[in-house]
């Protein structure tokens, strides 16, 4: 007798979740594959507004990403740009450095903000890294 109630407990909480797991978005596209979507939405939004110019850019990038595109290309170049981008902010860093050494608050102030934009493009990188 106590098994029936059980089952019907299950059976009821199968019922209610089955919904929610069917609204679970699709798992997002990474690398060239993501990269070609993007590309294609672009193109979309180039014909619905009647750019025929970008559009026919568009669609060579889009070859080319199609040719070309392997996903180890596409993450050893996010990988050089994060490089790239950990370089600028030490060379930012020491500048700011250097400034505060010599005591001018308008350059400090100044490397200071060339800083901060060098550390949010290198999380930009970052972030896009992992796409």
């Amino acid at each position: 007798m106590k098994f029936f109630p059980s089952l019907a407990a299950l059976t009821l909480c199968s019922l209610i979740s089955a919904p929610l797991l069917a609204n679970e978005p699709a798992p997002q596209l990474t690398g060239c594959a993501a990269k070609r979507q993007a590309i294609m939405e672009q193109i979309e939004q180039a014909k619905a507004h009647g750019n025929s110019d970008q559009q026919a850019g568009l669609e060579r990038a889009l070859s080319n990403v199609t040719t070309y595109c392997t996903d180890a290309s596409l993450k050893k170049e996010r990988e050089n740009k994060v490089l790239e981008a950990k370089h600028e902010v030490s060379r930012r860093q020491a500048d700011l450095d250097k400034a505060m050494k010599k005591g001018d608050s308008e350059k400090i102030n100044k490397r200071k903000d060339k800083l901060a934009e060098s550390r949010k493009e290198l999380q930009q990188a970052l972030d896009e890294l992992d796409k």
